[in-house]
């Protein structure tokens, strides 16, 4: 499987190693993302910086709860930054791979696409107070459906969110087919509703009949009252997987992106925006991180689902 995203952007071939990175990149250090690049004159310092949030649910309900922080941000940096809300990971990625996206949270699943087509720089995860980071994906039916376990939806429905997203489409694909023998189309009816918080609303609401989901997702729209803890029931819960990965652009000036470094780790969440939001489903702080190692389960999954990152 390979997702070949027709993504606008520099191309500009050069000598060096990057792995899987696209031809555009570096990556001489061996870290897995993209370097900066070495000449100044392809580094960039805008006056004004966009940032992102991964479009998992209600752009209107993240612009609010990252006011606080983009406050803070525009503060540490100097500059004016907006939030743009994006409707889908491809529209995301290519924004970021086309210059006008500088600052991003990009979801689990579409994470290595980001950095390897995109030169996204990752550094920080959300986690709690203390310490803990990460959801799990649920497979979810409604009560009363007929379905008790995995196997009760073979001749029936399954609704993934997209083919970038990790706990919607990614590890479910890889767990069905490798720990229960099953496959869409020949198993059961794969349909597809574009974001986590459709699917959870389509099986709460009875309009799906299962569906694979992020429980992270799950938590908040349960804190904001948006479904009942009555109307959705688990029957798989997958092992623990890193949450969105926050960072910049590969090309920032290594003083900016030490500066939005800076305004994500010391960034106090008390009594803000953010806080009100994230604590819902109980994240209270940016831990420093490496793609190379908390993404490495990922990419295993990438693998099993004989996954490339195409960038064509």
């Amino acid at each position: 499987m390979a997702f070949a995203l027709s993504l606008a952007g520099p191309v500009a071939a050069q000598d060096c190693p990057r792995g899987d990175l696209d031809k555009q990149f570096c990556d001489v250090d061996g870290d897995l993302i993209a370097d900066t690049p070495t000449d100044p004159a392809d580094q960039v310092d805008p006056d004004t910086l966009i940032f992102a949030y991964t479009p998992v649910e209600d752009p209107a309900v993240y612009k609010e709860a990252w006011s606080d922080f983009l406050t803070h941000l525009e503060a540490e940096t100097g500059k004016s930054v907006v939030f743009f809300p994006v409707q889908n990971n491809a529209a995301q990625i290519e924004a970021m791979r086309s210059g006008r996206l500088h600052i991003a949270g990009f979801n689990t699943g579409s994470n290595p696409l980001a950095v390897n087509c995109a030169g996204f720089n990752p550094f920080t995860i959300m986690a709690s107070k203390d310490g803990n980071f990460g959801y799990e994906m649920e497979i979810i039916t409604y009560p009363g459906s007929g379905i008790e376990k995995v196997e009760d939806i073979k001749g029936k429905q399954l609704a993934f969110t997209s083919p970038t997203s990790n706990s919607g489409f990614k590890a479910p694909s890889a767990i069905l087919k490798g720990d229960f023998d099953m496959l869409p189309e020949r198993d059961f009816e794969p349909v597809y509703s574009g974001k986590h918080d459709n699917s959870i609303l389509g099986v709460a609401n009875k309009d799906y009949m299962a569906a694979s989901i992020a429980n992270s997702v799950k938590a908040r729209m349960l804190s904001r009252d948006v479904i009942t803890e009555d109307q959705v029931k688990v029957i798989y819960k997958s092992q623990t997987f890193p949450t969105t990965g926050f960072g910049t652009a590969h090309n920032l000036t290594p003083e900016l992106k030490e500066n939005i470094r800076n305004a994500f780790f010391n960034f106090d969440w008390e009594g803000t925006s953010l806080q009100a939001e994230f604590e819902k489903s109980n994240e209270g702080q940016f831990l420093p991180m490496t793609y190379k190692v908390f993404w490495d389960v990922i990419r295993k999954i990438d693998t099993a689902n004989g996954v490339s990152y195409s960038c064509e």
